[in-house]
């Protein structure tokens, strides 16, 4: 016999709100062009950040779509230099490990243009870190386990919105994945359901910040309509 789901609650929805077609132009506009200011950073001032731009920008991300509301995300935020440290070391010997033995020649040709190697001193330097886990499932206070649906979507997706709050707010970050990342469970004390998505470095750019020389894709190399007639 199967078990009854519960009745879906609705509400009204009375946060939409609508604007003349030529408003909708000028803010989508308006927002592209603060979006294409957007860069990754790799050389980061130690300037403290205040914690409430993160804690109202971790607030901005959690409200991503999500798989059946799970919301299967956890923020680990780091600012404690002995912490940050420890991930520094862990994450440059994976990294001395995928630039001289695991990367095929291909992808270390892909990366050059861009000036990446093995050491990450803004691991140390930038006033925050934060570790993105993604949940596969839940355990529940009797020891169960529930699933969770399409995790790595919806933090992908709020990862993307978190990034987005923190440029908005007039912060800088760098998306670093170094593979593996198990290690920050060990370091950050997560438990096994929970798998490193990425580490995001936050803070302010250094005043003599670089940036290397790169183009976005045009409209039509990245959207195709299809259009009636």
């Amino acid at each position: 016999m199967s078990r009854q789901l519960p009745k879906p609650q609705f509400v009204p929805l009375s946060s939409y709100r609508e604007y003349p077609p030529e408003e909708m132009v000028r803010r989508a506009a308006e927002f592209y062009t603060d979006l294409r200011r957007r860069r990754t950073v790799r050389h980061f001032s130690s300037r403290p950040v205040p914690r409430e731009v993160i804690e109202y920008c971790l607030l901005a991300a959690g409200t991503a779509p999500n798989g059946a509301n799970r919301q299967p995300w956890t923020f680990v935020v780091v600012s404690d230099p002995a912490i940050k440290r420890e991930i520094r070391i862990a994450a440059e010997a994976e990294e001395r490990e995928f630039y001289e033995r695991r990367a095929p020649q291909e992808w270390l040709e892909a990366l050059a243009p861009l000036g990446t190697d093995a050491n990450k001193p803004f691991l140390e330097i930038a006033p925050y870190l934060i570790a993105i886990f993604a949940r596969s499932y839940d355990v529940l206070p009797d020891g169960r386990k529930l699933k969770n649906y399409y995790a790595q979507e919806s933090v992908g997706i709020a990862t993307g919105m978190l990034i987005t709050a923190l440029h908005h707010a007039g912060l800088v970050s760098l998306t670093h994945t170094p593979s593996p990342m198990r290690f920050l469970n060990r370091i950050l004390g997560r438990p096994e359901n929970e798998r490193p998505f990425l580490l995001l470095v936050v803070g302010y750019p250094a005043d003599d910040a670089e940036v290397p020389v790169i183009t976005k894709k045009g409209l039509d190399e990245i959207a195709v309509f299809l259009e009636g007639d």
